[in-house]
């Protein structure tokens, strides 16, 4: 058998998914063991990923199954919008360059404003 010579995600990527849905792997309950979790934050709001998102969540996934492996009750959930003050600073930073500031629109309309941004 000849190895290819460049990973093909299809070949191993969706049996390696199943296993693990079937195992029901993405899910725990309380059950006695101690229990270790990591919250994952969402997707970056401001859409620019770097090479430290990809480390964190490498790091994130290699404590998961490490502490897994050691018999804990470990769970690697999605959290909770962490990005707002992120993406009030694009925003504003946006409104200066029409010289104007999230005070001259108020809050409702800068809201409404953000909520356009993060749309696109």
């Amino acid at each position: 058998m000849e190895i290819s010579k460049q990973y093909d995600p299809k070949q191993t990527e969706q049996k390696i998914l199943d296993m693990w849905l079937s195992g029901d792997m993405f899910h725990t309950e309380p059950d006695g063991r101690e229990p270790y979790t990591i919250v994952i934050p969402p997707p970056n709001v401001t859409s620019i990923l770097h090479l430290g998102h990809a480390l964190n969540n490498a790091l994130q996934d290699i404590l998961i199954r490490w502490r897994r492996m050691q018999g804990y009750n470990a769970e690697w959930m999605p959290g909770t919008d962490h990005a707002g003050i992120a993406t009030q600073n694009v925003v504003e930073r946006m409104l200066a360059k029409e010289g104007k500031t999230k005070e001259d629109l108020g809050r409702n309309k800068f809201v409404e404003r953000v909520w356009q941004w993060k749309e696109k």
